[in-house]
């Protein structure tokens, strides 16, 4: 299936009321020839956010309030993501994503940055930082923080890529996938370790993402480059292997799973491991009091590194109360987590 040629979608159309996240200050930016919608808040040491697949800066709504009390952040969202423009000319790569974070870098004058990225964002967080090294730019970035980032490891996912990489799961991703919500809301259940801490207008709000026009012809560039982008992460572990890297995963991730840490903490020689018991894919929306604790922790106090051995050895944080997934988590240090 030959994708569309069609023109950078002018404009993306204003960004709904739900979509809008409180405390933040919204901004466009024109990146190689593409206008990217960004979010900033707060002061202090440079955070860049890089949502996930199918994700955009609406991914961040339980993190970026907290966080500005200690960063300056920058949630971005990925072109042909969220707000940000659609175009023909994007590839729906790793390197380009990286690419484009690399100038954006430059556009909002961030002179170093510690990158957090979930999913395909914490592959995106991956090519960025070896791109820095590459171009003699390893000192703009600082720590990474990657949850449940894509990696050749985990076997979730590689026979469907494929199939819907084909010219029939390619008619299947921009034709019929739009017209069926419920596969959506199923998929996005999933990704959580308990469905009960979903927030009320999470699902519509990630829907609204899906809106603007092509949309789903950029998923599917996303799809068809999926196998070289995890050969890409692969190759570009050596490069960032002295990294402050914090490795974070939920023992329920369905999506990417947590057996695969254990091979990249192998290669990432600086790197910490953490896990969440019981939480799925996305701690930061499902634990975000806890998932904010642990950022500053690492970024602003450090974690040891974790040493080298089996999975079962990492000690697992306890999950907070079911009841209260957005109240206020109680005040322990990292210290305290359980075996």
């Amino acid at each position: 299936m030959e994708l569309p040629n069609y023109e950078i979608v002018e404009p993306v159309g204003p960004c709904p009321e739900i979509a809008r996240i409180r405390g933040a200050e919204e901004h466009e930016a024109q990146l190689d020839g593409v206008t990217c919608r960004y979010l900033t808040a707060g002061s202090g040491p440079a955070l860049l956010l890089i949502h996930g697949f199918m994700g955009y800066s609406f991914s961040w709504r339980f993190n970026i309030e907290p966080l500005a009390q200690q960063f300056s952040l920058y949630a971005v969202d990925l072109p042909g993501c969220g707000f940000s423009q659609r175009s023909d000319r994007l590839k729906g790569t790793l390197h380009g994503d990286a690419e484009t974070l690399l100038h954006f870098l430059d556009y909002a004058g961030i002179e170093r940055a510690n990158v957090l990225g979930t999913s395909r964002g914490g592959g995106v967080a991956i090519a960025l930082a070896a791109l820095a090294i590459q171009r003699g730019l390893g000192d703009r970035i600082g720590g990474l923080i990657l949850n449940a980032p894509i990696n050749p490891w985990s076997g979730n996912g590689r026979i469907l890529t494929r199939i819907l990489a084909t010219a029939i799961g390619g008619m299947y991703v921009v034709h019929v996938q739009p017209r069926l919500p419920f596969v959506l809301e199923r998929y996005f259940r999933g990704l959580y370790g308990d469905p009960r801490r979903i927030a009320p207008g999470s699902l519509e709000g990630y829907e609204a993402g899906f809106k603007p026009a092509g949309t789903f012809e950029h998923l599917l560039r996303i799809v068809r480059s999926w196998h070289r982008d995890l050969a890409l992460i692969e190759e570009s572990l050596p490069t960032i292997a002295n990294i402050p890297t914090l490795l974070l995963w939920g023992t329920k991730d369905t999506a990417v799973y947590y057996s695969s840490a254990a091979e990249l903490h192998r290669r990432l020689k600086n790197s910490t491991i953490l896990l969440m018991e019981g939480v799925g894919h996305m701690p930061y929306e499902e634990m975000p009091e806890e998932f904010n604790r642990i950022v500053c922790e690492f970024l602003l106090r450090g974690l040891p590194r974790t040493p080298m051995g089996p999975l079962s050895t990492v000690p697992k944080l306890a999950p907070l109360p079911v009841s209260c997934p957005h109240g206020s988590a109680p005040d322990r240090p990292l210290a305290s987590r359980e075996p």
